[in-house]
């Protein structure tokens, strides 16, 4: 996690997107960046301190992955909050990664580690 004195910390992550739920992916953010989600995903971010959030879906040999930016005072408390909350949308949003994923944010697994930062 990147952060400088009175800077939000940063979390970059990719995460796998299970064959054939690219498109499912796809439909829910736009609901959360435009859609009818829109009001309930900003809610949601606000009670979590989330003050960025980015999503790419980058196809690879592989298959299709998501890379996701997060931004926050505490990222960690973030992602906790996120990963509790009993609010309808928050549920529903770890239900989403599950399905799409396959991903836990209750598992406490471990955040990337950043090996390098550059900036001028």
């Amino acid at each position: 996690m990147a952060t400088t004195p009175d800077a939000p910390q940063t979390l970059a992550f990719a995460v796998p997107i299970l064959p054939g739920k690219t498109d499912a992916d796809r439909a829910a953010l736009a609901s959360c960046r435009d859609g009818q989600r829109k009001a309930d995903h900003a809610a949601s971010r606000g009670r979590a301190g989330i003050t960025r959030e980015s999503v790419w879906i980058q196809s690879t040999p592989g298959g299709d992955v998501a890379v996701v930016i997060l931004e926050a005072a505490d990222v960690g408390a973030a992602m906790g909050a996120l990963a509790s909350s009993q609010d309808p949308f928050d549920v529903w949003f770890r239900d989403l990664l599950m399905d799409v994923h396959g991903m836990d944010l209750s598992d406490g697994s471990p955040p990337p580690e950043q090996v390098m930062e550059y900036r001028a």
